[in-house]
């Protein structure tokens, strides 16, 4: 994901915050994602402060090599069409 351009929040969990800064940003990316039959969360203000919109990763035992790739090319796709990536 950092290598197609996301800005990550390094993290030792298995939740990952992909920013996005901007709320609106956040609720279009989360809503097309889920189009895609990726289901996220997307944070702004006041859960994080503002111009600090992100959208919640929750990674778990459970996923698949191939579910974490089918992600990830949607986050990228989506990440393309709404401006988040190039």
């Amino acid at each position: 994901m950092k290598t197609a351009g996301f800005d990550l929040i390094d993290a030792t969990t298995a939740i990952v915050a992909v920013m996005v800064y901007e709320e609106a940003k956040a609720v279009e990316f989360a809503e097309k994602l889920l189009n895609e039959g990726i289901y996220v969360i997307g944070f702004s203000y006041p859960v994080v402060p503002k111009g600090k919109a992100r959208i919640r990763v929750q990674l778990s035992a459970s996923h698949t090599t191939e579910d974490i790739e089918r992600a990830a090319k949607a986050f990228i796709s989506v990440g393309k069409t709404t401006g988040i990536i190039t």
